[in-house]
């Protein structure tokens, strides 16, 4: 491509750029994967290596909807703290998936996951509604919540690409939050498993360096632009802004194939 040839200063405007979109994706509903994966292939980043440095380089997309909604996760604490063991392990088994197993044959079930996850989380409020009889504390929706948070959590230590969806599906369904609540939460968990997703593949190596640190510079500033901007919107755009990022993400996972 292109992008190959270009002179080290452009590509590394380039990587700040798809950093900032990303982080703006990511702050809204997640999806933000979806910029900075390409955009690293596109520069001539060879497919695996571009997986592990976007993994790396998206952490900070997470700070500032963790700032952003710290009042609300105040409230949310000791549900945060029961399901971090579940993004732990759960991360590290989907890295342990991607560097021993085959990556071919798991990212043939990914359009299937995120078109799967989007559907659920649009029908949500119409699930939520005909389980209201049953309370939340009730055991098959813990199970529900702490199954789903681990899965997703496998999913984003192998790939990482609409993760953000799929956490906001679980939860949609599993609690009975708000929209803004529960895109506090997401951004928590998402921050950790992007985290130890990041220690192990630093630990491993083999980083787009250069990628890297640009990524997590845009990140940063997008992460904070994207969270500024989804406290300002409804509750049902929001919830359309994430069906359509899941939408599109099925498309182009399903025909990049």
């Amino acid at each position: 491509m292109f992008a190959t040839s270009l002179p080290l200063g452009w590509r590394l405007i380039i990587f700040l750029a798809a950093g900032i979109a990303g982080g703006i994706a990511n702050g809204i509903a997640g999806g933000g994967t979806f910029i900075t994966f390409p955009t690293l292939l596109a520069t001539g980043i060879p497919a695996l290596q571009a997986n592990v440095s976007t993994s790396v380089g998206v952490v900070p997309s997470y700070v500032g909807g963790i700032q952003g909604f710290r009042f609300q996760l105040g409230e949310h604490r000791v549900l945060i703290r029961s399901l971090v063991p579940s993004c732990v392990v759960g991360s590290g088994l989907g890295c342990a998936l991607l560097l021993l197993g085959s990556p071919h044959t798991f990212r043939l079930v990914v359009p299937w996951l995120i078109g799967a996850a989007t559907i659920l989380f649009a029908l949500a409020p119409l699930i939520t509604k005909r389980l209201a009889h049953i309370d939340h504390t009730h055991g098959a929706r813990r199970w529900a919540l702490f199954g789903g948070i681990f899965l997703a959590s496998i999913y984003g230590g192998y790939f990482g690409a609409g993760l953000g969806i799929l956490l906001l599906a679980v939860l949609a369904v599993s609690l009975p939050f708000e929209i803004h609540e529960l895109q506090g939460i997401r951004s928590v968990f998402s921050m950790i498993i992007n985290v130890i997703a990041a220690i192990i593949f630093v630990i491993r190596g083999h980083l787009a360096v250069d990628a890297v640190y640009m990524l997590l510079i845009g990140t940063l500033i997008g992460g904070w632009l994207g969270t500024r901007l989804i406290k300002r919107l409804s509750a049902n755009v929001v919830r359309a802004l994430v069906i359509i990022t899941g939408t599109v993400t099925t498309v182009y996972l399903a025909l990049g194939k």
